[in-house]
């Protein structure tokens, strides 16, 4: 076989051999060529970590990227082994922590991962992201800190300074080794040195240098992220090319295949909703309780919460402790750990807070749409109807930011039994969820045996002589009910429909109900009108002629106050919408 031909399996070591060395230094080399080739930039600081990490010390199946028993990879690129779409905005990191935690929590497995941490290193998430591996004492975990110091055209604090990372990192609890990140045999010895190291997660601060190898292009400012001529790249492709003293290729080892078989999906209810029609039951408490059921359906069922018992997430860690992952206040870190949990389908992943607080998180959020992830996220405490709480905790941006997102389903429950069936549904759909839930207790308008699919709203109230058609949604769709109720005493009726999904909206059902009430809807949301309900519903019928939307929102920044009492305030009550039907019908 000739040399050209020629491939190595290597046992994994401290410090290969000097054959293998210079391997590893021709490889990081070609990669930093292929670099130059594709972007005709000077971005190749990491190619021997690359080198080292993808043919010395990652065990995987290369024809099987998928495979759930490969170590894991994250980085700022898509590869076929890289596990996170992300950017240079600090997500990758949480998505490596909520890989780490399944692999040694749930899965307990052999499996490691890695996770390269570059420009985004001042990001306030990826320090997030280290707290929590080191308060889960995830030392399957290896995060590269690749301190090239120059980011976007200007020197990144501290630089070169890798003491000031390593203390940083050594503060935060982790097992830390600073590295000339350009020395093969350094980085084969701390990779396998952090192979060793139990209940810390490990951190390599590797000293690159952009441009690495390149005349007058290293570790310059002014060349950070433009592009060369054609005639200067060849002479550098040229230059490296001379350096190169082997045509061999490295094999991986293979992994240990001790990954659970597991299944998560056609998750299927028990029993139906146990709720009697008429009780009362806030739509966050009964999300709790549904999850709480459900996890004893599916064991790979697991809920992330940020240190919000008013949630209700308290239910299921009480009665499913080892799945349940406490992230602590840090909303960010939250998403893009349920985002790394979901990961190659090994868990079903629900995450809950405050929705005023998810809204810190859109980054996060938007980066697992993008990567089209399966991941449920809650929110509660939706709205003026919080009351007490004040503006802060009031959430009334939550369905504008989720109906941004690209095919995010929304559901907005309004009773228990409905929440219930939101929850099974979620678990069961592909993509991303949201499940928007409130504080105040709704009385249960449905009975156990009701039904529910995304997409389709269900009418609550109708009567042949309906002159308006009213939507609602959460605590919206009882004070329209309430409302309904009062106008009846006066001989004027209207109809009621509970949209369930926001996202998908259920077009045919609005119209259809709009042209039996004469063309006339009202709708009425607890949230600003901007991305609300109103806008989502005038959108869907404004191809309709002959059909006017009547908004009711809440049109101004609130207050603190009891909930009724705000309701009232900000025109979202039975009495306004009472008002409003009045108004509509004499005109």
């Amino acid at each position: 076989m000739s040399d050209s031909e020629a491939t190595t399996s290597r046992v994994h070591e401290a410090i290969p051999d000097q054959n293998t060395v210079q391997v590893l230094r021709d490889m990081a080399n070609r990669l930093r060529i292929q670099s130059i080739r594709a972007m005709c930039s000077s971005q190749s600081s990491t190619a021997e970590i690359m080198s080292v990490l993808l043919f010395h010390t990652m065990r995987y199946k290369q024809a099987d990227p998928e495979n759930p028993d490969n170590d894991r990879f994250i980085l700022p690129k898509k590869l076929a082994l890289s596990d996170a779409v992300i950017g240079w905005c600090g997500q990758g990191l949480g998505a490596a922590c909520g890989m780490a935690y399944t692999g040694k929590y749930f899965d307990k497995a052999s499996f490691r991962v890695y996770c390269l941490v570059s420009g985004d290193i001042s990001e306030g998430s990826v320090w997030e992201a280290m707290a929590f591996a080191s308060h889960h004492a995830l030392d399957n975990l290896v995060v590269i800190f690749d301190t090239n110091c120059v980011i976007y055209g200007a020197s990144s604090p501290p630089g070169h300074c890798t003491d000031v990372y390593q203390k940083r990192c050594e503060a935060f609890g982790c097992n830390t080794y600073v590295v000339d990140g350009r020395n093969v045999e350094a980085l084969c010895q701390v990779f396998w040195q952090a192979a060793q190291v139990k209940n810390r997660p490990t951190a390599v601060i590797a000293k690159t240098f952009r441009g690495r190898g390149m005349p007058n292009i290293e570790d310059a400012e002014n060349w950070y992220g433009k592009p060369m001529s054609k005639e200067r790249a060849d002479a550098i492709i040229e230059l490296i090319e001379s350096q190169i003293q082997t045509n061999r290729n490295l094999t991986p080892n293979l992994p240990i295949e001790d990954s659970p078989e597991i299944s998560i999906g056609d998750v299927k209810m028990s029993t139906p909703p146990a709720y009697q029609m008429g009780s009362k039951l806030a739509t966050q408490k009964a999300c709790g309780l549904a999850l709480a059921k459900l996890g004893h359906v599916n064991e790979r069922l697991i809920m992330l919460d940020g240190d919000n018992k008013n949630t209700f997430s308290e239910v299921f860690k009480n009665e499913h402790p080892e799945r349940f992952i406490e992230c602590f206040i840090a909303e960010q870190n939250m998403v893009s750990v349920a985002l790394g949990c979901a990961s190659r389908g090994r868990t079903i992943a629900f995450a809950s807070t405050f929705a005023a607080l998810l809204i810190r998180a859109f980054d996060q959020i938007r980066a697992g749409a993008v990567a089209e992830m399966n991941i449920n996220l809650i929110g509660s405490h939706c709205g003026v109807s919080v009351g007490e709480d004040g503006p802060l905790l009031m959430a009334l941006e939550d369905l504008a930011m989720f109906r941004a997102i690209p095919n995010c389903t929304i559901f907005y429950p309004s009773d228990a039994v409905s929440t219930e069936r939101a929850v099974y549904l979620a678990a069961n759909n592909k993509g991303m969820c949201y499940i928007r839930t409130s504080q105040p207790e709704t009385a249960i308008i449905y009975t156990p045996q009701e039904t529910f699919q995304i997409g389709q709203a269900k009418v609550v109230r109708e009567n042949v002589n309906d002159k308006v058609t009213v939507i609602g949604a959460g605590v919206t769709l009882h004070e329209a009910l309430a409302a309904a109720d009062n106008l009846s005493k006066e001989d004027i009726f209207i109809r009621v429909i509970d949209l369930f999904t926001i996202k998908p909206l259920d077009v045919a059902t609005i119209i259809t109900n709009a042209k039996a009430t004469g063309g006339r809807i009202i709708t009425v949301e607890d949230h600003y009108p901007e991305g609300g309900i109103g806008e989502a519903v005038c959108a869907a019928v404004s191809t309709e002629p002959g059909i006017v939307v009547h908004q009711l929102a809440v049109l101004e920044v609130p207050r603190s106050g009891k909930p009724q009492e705000l309701l009232d305030k900000f025109g979202i009550s039975a009495k306004q919408i009472a008002v409003t039907v009045k108004c509509i019908v004499m005109d």
